[in-house]
C-alpha cells in the first residue's frame, strides 16, 4: 500500500514522469496520527473522508476521533437514545444548534473507509471530566459541577456510573476494531467541585481510604482501565492518568503537556508506552505565525519548521526507552474552528511536517529538503480544494476568522 503512495507522489512531483530509482523505506515509529475533535465543532463524514485520503497519501496510520466532551457526544448509542437527542445538541460557539452526530452505519462506513487506507480509527470516550454532554443528559450520573463547569464529570463512585459507562463501551467496542480506546482523563479539577460537599462521595473516599478528591479521581481511573480492558482493548489516557496506578500493561500514556517533561520521562520509567503529542509544537489549534489573530499561543507558537525538527530537541529524555516510544501525532481541538476552511487552514501544511517527522529516521531528516519538496505538495492540496497556510507568503494565504471573535490565548 505504502509503495503505491510513494509511487504517485513521486508521480505527481513528477508530473507523470518517475524517474528509474530504488526505494528501500520504513517508518521511523508506527503510530503516525492526527487527532481531530468533533465535539467541538462538527464536520461530517464527507470531510473526514478527504481527511483519511490525504492522511494515507501521507502514510499516517492512525485518525483519533475525539467524538465526545463538553459541547457535544457525536456518537449514535442506542441503549441510551438521549445522549444524541440531547447531547448532540449544540457546539463550543452556539449551545442551541440543532444535533449533529454520527449514526453507527456512518461509523461503520467511515471505519472500513479507513481501514481501506491502513488507518487505524481510535475513538476517545470521555471521562471522568469534559463528560458535560453526557451528564446533562443522564444527570442521575453526573458528579455535579458549578457554574459553565455544570455537569463536568460524571459521578465518581456511584455504581450506576460505571454501569452506563461499559454499557456504552460495548457499543463503542463493536464499531471500533482498533485495539485502543482513549478515554482522555485529564483536567478532572475543572469541574470536580462538588466532589468536595458531596456527602456520597467524601464517604466513598473515607471507606476506601482514598485520601482526597485525587485519590477519588485515581480510583476511577482504575476502574475505567479495569473495564476497558474486560472489553479486550487497551486504555489511552492523556498524561494526568500516569499517577492513578494502572498497570503499564493496560494502558498507553498520551504526552501533551509540553511544559511538563518530566511526566513523559515518568511514564516511560513506569514502564508505560507513550504516544507524543506535545502542545509545543504538535498542538493544531496554536497559531502558526506571528500575525495571525486567532489561537493559542505558550511561549510561542507552532510553525511548520518546529515540527520538522521534532521529536529531535526531547529526543535526549527517550532515548534509553526507544521501545515504549509508539510514535507522534497532532492533534486539533476545534474550539475556534467551526467550519471546513479554517479546519483546512489549521491543518495543512502542518500534518505534512507530521508525517515527514514521524517517517523520516532521524539521520535522513533534512528539514530544509522539506521545505524546498512542500510546495509540490501544497499544489497537490490546492487540486484537492484544500485551503491551507502558505508558509512561503503568508499574505497570499490570509487567516481566516473564528466565530465569534478574534482572540489568542496565552499559556492556556
Amino acid at each position: 500500500f505504502y509503495a503505491k503512495e510513494a509511487l504517485l507522489q513521486l508521480s505527481r512531483f513528477g508530473k507523470g514522469n518517475v524517474r528509474a530509482c530504488k526505494i528501500q523505506d520504513q517508518p521511523r515509529y508506527g503510530w503516525r496520527g492526527f487527532m481531530l475533535d468533533e465535539s467541538r465543532h462538527f464536520f461530517g463524514k464527507e470531510k473526514v473522508k478527504q481527511y483519511l485520503d490525504i492522511m494515507a497519501s501521507l502514510r499516517l496510520n492512525v485518525f483519533h476521533w475525539h467524538l465526545t466532551d463538553e459541547p457535544g457526544w457525536r456518537i449514535e448509542i442506542k441503549r441510551y437514545p438521549k445522549l444524541t437527542t440531547e447531547g448532540a445538541v449544540g457546539n463550543w460557539h452556539d449551545p442551541k444548534a440543532p444535533a449533529t452526530f454520527y449514526t453507527q452505519e456512518e461509523i461503520k462506513e467511515i471505519v472500513a473507509y479507513a481501514a481501506d487506507r491502513q488507518i487505524m480509527v481510535v475513538p476517545e470516550f470521555d471521562m471522568p471530566g469534559h463528560a458535560t454532554a453526557v451528564c446533562r443528559s443522564y444527570p442521575e450520573i453526573s458528579g455535579g459541577g458549578e457554574g459553565k463547569w455544570q455537569h463536568f464529570t460524571f459521578h465518581p463512585c456511584k455504581e450506576e456510573t460505571f454501569e452506563f459507562i461499559s454499557n456504552v463501551l460495548d457499543e463503542i467496542v463493536a464499531l471500533f476494531p482498533s485495539p485502543y480506546i482513549h478515554i482522555g482523563g485529564d483536567e478532572v479539577h475543572y469541574g470536580n467541585q462538588s466532589w468536595f460537599t458531596d456527602p456520597e462521595i467524601q464517604q466513598f473516599i473515607k471507606d476506601k481510604n482514598l485520601g482526597n478528591e485525587t485519590g477519588m479521581e485515581q480510583y476511577f481511573i482504575r476502574r475505567a482501565a479495569d473495564i476497558v480492558a474486560s472489553k479486550g482493548k487497551t486504555m489511552i489516557g492523556w498524561d494526568e492518568m500516569i499517577d492513578a496506578g494502572v498497570s503499564p500493561d493496560k494502558a498507553v500514556i498520551m504526552w501533551w503537556r509540553h511544559d511538563r517533561k518530566h511526566q513523559l520521562v515518568k511514564a516511560l520509567e513506569n514502564g508505560y508506552r507513550v504516544i507524543m503529542t506535545p502542545r509545543r509544537p504538535l498542538y493544531a489549534d496554536f497559531i502558526q505565525y506571528g500575525g495571525h489573530k486567532v489561537g493559542r499561543v505558550w511561549g510561542g507558537y507552532n510553525t511548520i519548521e518546529d515540527i520538522c525538527r521534532f521529536p529531535e530537541p526531547i529526543i535526549h529524555l527517550t532515548r534509553d526507552y526507544e521501545d515504549q516510544v509508539m510514535g507522534m501525532q497532532f492533534s486539533l481541538w476545534t474550539e475556534r474552528v467551526a467550519d471546513a476552511k479554517r479546519l483546512d487552514y489549521m491543518t495543512f501544511p502542518r500534518l505534512v511536517a507530521v508525517a515527514e517527522s514521524a517517517w523520516t529516521p532521524a539521520k535522513s531528516k533534512e528539514c530544509s529538503l522539506f521545505m524546498q519538496k512542500l510546495p509540490y505538495f501544497l499544489q497537490f492540496l490546492g487540486e484537492k480544494g484544500i485551503y491551507y497556510f502558505n508558509p512561503f507568503n503568508p499574505e497570499s494565504t490570509p487567516e481566516p476568522g473564528a466565530p465569534d471573535k478574534e482572540d489568542v490565548l496565552k499559556n492556556g
